[in-house]
């Protein structure tokens, strides 16, 4: 009954909303980051990072600016999806970290009127014990009660993870572009019927999806920023949306980059044949021998392969600008993929 367990006077013992609500959001997070976020990162670094050895072998063209660049190995450009995954995690990480300090004790205004001086140290205890994440008291409580920068840096760290997941499936996007009229360097598996009206079309949904996610958490990110930034004096009452957005980021991308992981990098394949077609048409492939016979004369035949539609290979060794020999090792795709590429020896 009231008489014997009163909700202000027993219940509510020692705290006030303006400790316990900032506090709780932080705990929630947290536990979301270390059991839902981190550990789809590491099984996304770990796919990743399975389809660059597969692929190490396979040269294909590299692209700045949407363009024709000097050819990179297909297992080069999934290491980097894999570094940026390997950053995202640390980043989740990062935002676990400063989350684990809580305003428990700061009551009201951050003073700790009413409670007990050992509440806190007793109530963190118990929260690790349940939790198995050690946090501690904030080192000020009128920062951690007026002002919500832990969250925004937190969300900030998830819009840097989804920016980089963005691009990431932007680019596996394109890759599998096609099937025949597209880049079609990779084939994606297939997940559903992509077409209503045309039959057998195939769509990346995988990839729309994880990127679609990215922009609701890039957009959420921004109403923490500015939520964040409207606290006054010794309380943000803009908490809530804070807490809605920080959590639904999270849970977003934990179960968006699994689905992402399972129903697509997986099952990503190599399209060898489409890779070699591409390196041997390029014009970039010049580059390697700007070096040898200078950049000009290394201009002339990209422009003459521009205009003929002939080949770098064949017009070079139709002007003869190298021993065979030489031009050979020059136009050798796999040694521009190392460092120091096919220059002089």
């Amino acid at each position: 009954s009231r008489e014997h367990v009163h909700p202000n006077d027993h219940v509510n013992m020692g705290q006030s909303s303006n400790d316990v609500i900032p506090s709780a959001i932080h705990i929630s997070a947290a536990e979301q980051l270390r059991n839902c976020l981190i550990p789809a990162l590491e099984k996304l670094q770990s796919a990743l990072e399975a389809k660059a050895s597969e692929f190490w072998d396979i040269i294909k063209i590299g692209r700045t600016h949407l363009m024709d660049a000097t050819p990179i190995r297909l297992g080069q450009e999934f290491s980097g999806y894999a570094q940026q995954v390997a950053y995202a995690k640390e980043r989740a990480q990062k935002s676990l970290e400063i989350l684990r300090e809580l305003a428990l004790g700061g009551t009201a205004v951050g003073t700790g009127l009413n409670r007990n001086v050992d509440l806190p140290k007793k109530m963190l205890r118990h929260l690790e014990q349940r939790t198995g994440i050690a946090f501690w008291e904030a080192k000020n409580h009128f920062e951690a009660q007026g002002g919500k920068d832990a969250v925004v840096e937190a969300s900030g760290n998830l819009k840097t993870i989804a920016v980089s997941l963005f691009k990431i499936a932007n680019d596996i996007r394109w890759l599998g572009s096609g099937p025949r009229c597209g880049i079609g360097e990779i084939q994606l598996p297939a997940t559903q019927p992509g077409s209503s009206i045309m039959p057998g079309k195939v769509n990346p949904v995988m990839c729309e999806s994880l990127m679609m996610v990215c922009a609701q958490v890039i957009g959420n990110d921004t109403t923490i920023t500015w939520a964040g930034a409207n606290g006054n004096f010794e309380l943000n009452v803009m908490m809530p949306v804070m807490a809605h957005n920080l959590l639904e980021s999270i849970r977003l991308l934990a179960n968006t980059v699994d689905v992402f992981c399972e129903k697509c990098v997986r099952g990503i394949a190599a399209n060898e044949e489409r890779c070699r077609e591409l390196v041997e048409l390029s014009m970039a492939i010049v580059t390697s021998l700007a070096p040898m016979i200078g950049y000009d004369r290394a201009a002339e035949i990209a422009k003459e392969s521009a205009k003929t539609g002939r080949t770098v290979r064949e017009i070079a060794r139709e002007k003869k600008v190298l021993p065979e020999k030489e031009l050979e090792r020059a136009l050798d795709p796999i040694k521009m993929t190392e460092p120091g590429g096919t220059g002089p020896a």
